[in-house]
């Protein structure tokens, strides 16, 4: 039997087809990749066997039953809020979870243990277009689709490896570029990489050097007449302001000469579609909110936003870091893109959730939570889905800074890893090809993972972990899932709660999807609304 599901590697998001014996294969009707895989994608099948799978609950080493673990979990963040208050327990969590577990996740910790003490590996390549994006929008919103690089005529990359790091997108690229010649592509990288083969240009930019060439693209589409003011003045708060400060800026910072500034500027101006794709090289920055914002400021300021082929386009590196986004994963945010600094969107959410309590303030950000750790704040620590004494910066310390913690539980696939043997409790999780739920990709369209192998020994899939600690806290009623579509219909129905507040994330469209339509569920993209174009523009 053949199952259609999702590739777990990277933010395209990729339809593919499994077999249980391990055959792989590209989904020709999924709109993310139309039957395209990469290596890893196409490799998939040689990572399903059970070598090395944790496949019982193991507590200080010794195999138990769940509800031994369940319990002592349960018990050892009891104490620690009843002795040192919400704040002193922590999650970090994963791009590679599921939405369905990551709004469990998000809700027990906000709602109901009262801390936005939760954070996720996807802030260390996301946060900075996350504030990017708020700070030009209003809302973590990206205006791009795959579509769009069809039918573009400029392709621009920023610090965007894609042939290695998004190679689907590199194919349709590479495909729009041969069917269509006159596709023009520049890559922006302080190296040049295999990318760089598919480029017209290639720009050997100094490093951090983007918001200076941008800021200098901006004035120079201000000095040519290349403002659209119908657009601005309809659309757009602080164009001038922005325009004018621009104009002071040193493109010596760039590092590029003056005729590759003026072939790009003229390349850019003179291109009505043109789509910027940023990644990596852009968001891992001291001054990465305000890369993006110079890319994002040169679309607004020309209204090539919004319509085929046009617009900025920050592309994600795990498959699911938007799902987790839109649930709000993230230590400052709250579910469906609501602020938690906002007492009508904590009122929102509290009164949906009915929950006992809800995050005032801002949570512990990724490398914050861990010196938090190593400091002793934290009393209760439980990592899922991830391994950051290997993947985060300093790793050494961070490990050192788990050790630190009086209680640590770890929910994983693997029963050794560098942060599970610093665990004092190992929760066996479902991996993929194991577990049911949905993923969101980089252009918001959400796609559906579905088991096709059985659950091997003990292992529960995350949700369904995180709902039995919260009851054995003592919060069953609001934890009383049974399947992930049911918890997506909670979501999505929040959704709808959460309309008024004008965010443009909205699927209170599937808010009450059937366990059939969810079953058979077809790649969507965001918003959903109850009424109106899905998709939107």
């Amino acid at each position: 039997m053949t199952t259609c599901t999702t590739c777990p590697y990277c933010g395209v998001g990729c339809g593919i087809l499994a077999d249980a014996d391990g055959t792989i294969t590209g989904d020709p009707d999924h709109p993310a990749n139309y039957g395209r895989l990469c290596s890893k994608g196409a490799a998939l099948g040689e990572t399903i066997d059970l070598d090395g799978r944790l496949l019982a609950p193991r507590v200080y080493g010794s195999d138990t039953d769940w509800d031994t673990a369940i319990d002592m979990v349960a018990d050892k963040f009891r104490t620690a809020i009843r002795d040192h208050g919400p704040d002193s327990v922590a999650f970090y969590v994963s791009g590679q979870l599921l939405t369905e577990d990551y709004y469990v996740a998000n809700k027990l910790m906000k709602g109901y243990i009262g801390s936005a003490n939760i954070d996720t590996n996807s802030r260390l390549c996301m946060a900075s277009s996350v504030a990017g994006h708020k700070r030009a929008f209003g809302s973590d919103t990206v205006p791009g689709t795959y579509e769009d690089l069809e039918h573009t005529d400029l392709i621009v990359l920023v610090g965007s490896n894609l042939a290695w790091c998004h190679p689907v997108l590199h194919q349709r690229i590479a495909a729009a570029k041969a069917q269509r010649p006159s596709l023009r592509v520049v890559n922006i990288d302080p190296r040049r990489t295999v990318t760089s083969d598919l480029a017209d240009l290639h720009l050997p930019i100094d490093a951090d050097g983007d918001v200076a060439l941008f800021n200098g693209l901006l004035a120079h589409l201000a000095l040519t007449g290349r403002i659209d003011d119908a657009f601005v003045d309809a659309h757009v708060d602080g164009a001038q302001a922005a325009i004018a400060q621009a104009a002071d800026t040193d493109l010596r910072a760039t590092g590029l000469s003056a005729d590759l500034l003026h072939q790009f500027y003229a390349m850019w101006a003179g291109t009505e579609k043109v789509v910027t794709i940023y990644s990596q090289g852009v968001n891992q920055s001291t001054s990465g909110t305000d890369k993006v914002n110079s890319i994002l400021n040169c679309h607004l300021a020309t209204g090539r936003i919004g319509r085929p082929g046009m617009g900025p386009f920050s592309v994600t590196g795990q498959p699911n870091a938007m799902g987790g986004r839109e649930v709000g994963g993230l230590a400052n945010m709250l579910a469906n893109h609501l602020d938690i600094e906002n007492p009508e969107h904590r009122d929102t959410v509290q009164g949906f959730w009915n929950s006992p309590t809800i995050c005032t303030q801002a949570g512990l950000k990724a490398v914050d939570l861990f010196d938090a750790c190593a400091d002793g704040r934290i009393k209760a620590l439980w990592i899922m889905s991830t391994n950051p004494a290997v993947s985060l910066p300093d790793a050494g310390r961070v490990a050192e800074a788990i050790a630190n913690v009086p209680f640590t539980v770890v929910s994983d696939i693997m029963a050794h890893t560098d942060t599970g043997d610093l665990a004092d409790v190992l929760l066996p999780a479902t991996g993929w090809g194991e577990k049911d739920g949905t993923v969101t990709n980089s252009e918001r369209r959400m796609s559906r993972q579905r088991a096709f192998l059985p659950v091997p020994g003990m292992a529960r899939p995350d949700w369904r972990i995180i709902c039995d600690v919260a009851a054995a806290m003592g919060w069953a009623d609001g934890f009383n899932f049974d399947s992930p579509a049911d918890v997506f219909r909670e979501y999505a129905r929040l959704s709808q709660a959460a309309a008024p507040h004008g965010r443009d994330f909205d699927i209170s469209g599937l808010r009450d999807v059937s366990d059939a339509d969810y079953a058979n569920w077809k790649p969507m993209q965001w918003p959903v609304p109850s009424d109106g174009e899905q998709g939107g523009r």
